[in-house]
């Protein structure tokens, strides 16, 4: 397998917002994204945004209605339209910061023991300010060997 660009993960996803400028705003401030490129379009839309988080990668822009299928949650009355796992180095943490910026936690940080032969995790689920939902998750302890 040949390596990916640089900069690039090898898989990456991206979510659309009704109002991407603020989500993208907000998702530096709650969760710690940081903004690596901004393609902006005419009135007011993202057209492309590539927001980075150690060394994965959310690309994010406007609704496109022309398409019908590219919709916020919120324009699909709350649906999850998909949800999304970061790992993060405190679990806690990340959720008080979430939290101070708004996100609405779903699950309260807890530690899941899936056993020796796997993992034990700290994780929350919270949703953003438009419906994604997200889960950030602190690895414990990996497999006994």
């Amino acid at each position: 397998m040949k390596s990916t660009p640089k900069g690039w993960p090898r898989i990456t996803t991206s979510i659309v917002y009704d109002d991407p400028r603020k989500a993208i705003d907000w998702l530096c401030e709650a969760f710690g994204f940081e903004v690596a490129l901004k393609v902006e379009g005419e009135g007011e839309r993202i057209e492309h945004c590539q927001l980075v988080f150690g060394d994965g990668m959310v690309m994010t822009a406007s609704e496109r209605p022309e398409r019908g299928w590219l919709k916020s949650p919120r324009a699909l009355g709350g649906a999850c339209t998909q949800a999304l796992m970061v790992f993060v180095d405190d679990a806690d943490a990340h959720c008080r910061r979430a939290q101070a910026a708004g996100a609405k936690v779903v699950t309260e940080p807890k530690t899941s023991d899936y056993g020796e032969d796997y993992w034990t995790d700290r994780s929350y689920e919270c949703e953003d300010l438009e419906g994604h939902h997200w889960y950030f998750v602190q690895r414990i302890r990996g497999p006994k060997s």
